[in-house]
């Protein structure tokens, strides 16, 4: 086992897609990581520990920016100052079909899940929906929706960089886990599963 790593092996950076959202992620744009840590705590001890309502804030900021912007378009006017740079404030009708877009297809592949749920086609994807669904109604009773968050965040600045930073290590753990777990799965497939009855769509595509 030397220190010259497989070829084929795709790095961490690679992986997140090679650009700015990986070198945030892998702390390599530091400034980027510790902004997107620091807002997201602010925010967090703004609405958890001290209780703000979301929709106040919402309010108060989207107020101030309002009456900023009033009285900065009144004092130009009156003083012959330029009005405020304010962008131009719309969706293109491009961007909004690459939105659709994007949206088609995270829906389609949900559907065509449930689609082979219900019809009882793939007993290996219903009972991974099944654990993962299960695993996250678990660990939401804990927290709630901005704690959950706010630990999604934190864990996509700290997980990818320990990953990365033990690579070697951690694929070593995770291919004996995997062997493990493939075979536990053969003996619940031999001992349950292939003893469940077949739905009536396979029982006649066999006949």
């Amino acid at each position: 086992m030397g220190d010259s790593a497989p070829t084929s092996r795709i790095s961490v950076h690679q992986a997140l897609g090679a650009g700015l959202v990986a070198d945030v992620l892998l702390w390599r744009k530091w400034c980027g990581g510790v902004v997107i840590l620091a807002s997201a705590t602010a925010f967090w001890c703004l609405f958890e520990l001290a209780s703000y309502s979301i929709m106040s804030f919402v309010a108060n900021v989207l107020l101030l920016l309002v009456v900023i912007l009033f009285f900065w378009a009144k004092s130009a006017s009156l003083l012959n100052r330029p009005l405020p740079p304010l962008p131009n404030l719309e969706i293109s009708e491009r961007n909004a079909e690459e939105i659709a877009k994007e949206f088609q297809v995270w829906v389609n592949y949900a559907l065509s899940i449930a689609h082979d749920i219900t019809l009882g086609r793939n007993l290996k994807l219903f009972l991974k929906v099944t654990v993962v669904l299960w695993f996250v109604s678990y660990i939401g009773s804990f927290f709630n929706f901005l704690t959950f968050v706010y630990i999604g965040i934190v864990l996509s600045l700290s997980v990818p960089m320990l990953y990365d930073k033990y690579q070697y290590r951690v694929d070593e753990k995770l291919s004996v886990t995997h062997k493990i777990m493939q075979a536990q799965y053969r003996k619940i497939d031999e001992t349950v599963l292939r003893k469940l009855p077949l739905p009536a769509n396979k029982v006649k595509k066999m006949q």
